[in-house]
């Protein structure tokens, strides 16, 4: 029984990273190799990412472990999910990303989100837009004298 479930998430998940190909979407599984889990750092493992209308997330981790709610600013900050919503819980959710702006995501079981960390924030851009680029370092006053003095 497990391997039928492994093979029919390897599938699903197949598709999908093969399909947005095709469409120009991107596929990104959250958390890459370690999923969606407690104790990583998603913080991190979105800043360096773009995140555009059509693009999909997909959320894998062991069925009945996690799950995913999707929330607004205040219940991403308090760790809670709206009442009466019903949580993602397939242990592959894929999450298309329908329109742009802010989007987040935590867990709702036990306290996963409040001390395992396990929430996502991304902002997702049009697709007409393309994400503003890292202001370039101004160098310091004694860096721009170090710099001179190599010149003479």
């Amino acid at each position: 029984m497990a391997s039928k479930n492994i093979f029919a998430i390897v599938g699903v998940v197949l598709f999908i990273v093969i399909l947005p190909i095709y469409a120009q979407a991107k596929v990104f599984i959250v958390g890459d190799s370690s999923g969606w889990t407690i104790g990583f750092d998603y913080k991190t493992w979105a800043k360096d990412k773009e995140f555009h209308v059509g693009d999909k997330l997909i959320f894998m981790y062991p069925v009945g472990a996690h799950n995913v709610h999707k929330v607004d600013a205040d219940g991403f900050q308090n760790c809670t999910a709206p009442a009466g919503t019903e949580a993602l819980k397939t242990g592959s959710d894929v999450i298309t990303l329908a329109t742009p702006g802010k989007k987040w995501y935590l867990c709702g079981v036990g306290k996963h989100c409040e001390i395992g960390g396990q929430k996502l924030a991304i902002t997702v851009l049009s697709n007409d837009q393309v994400a503003a680029p890292a202001p370039t370092p101004v160098p310091s006053s004694s860096m721009k004298e170090t710099v001179a003095n190599h010149e003479n």
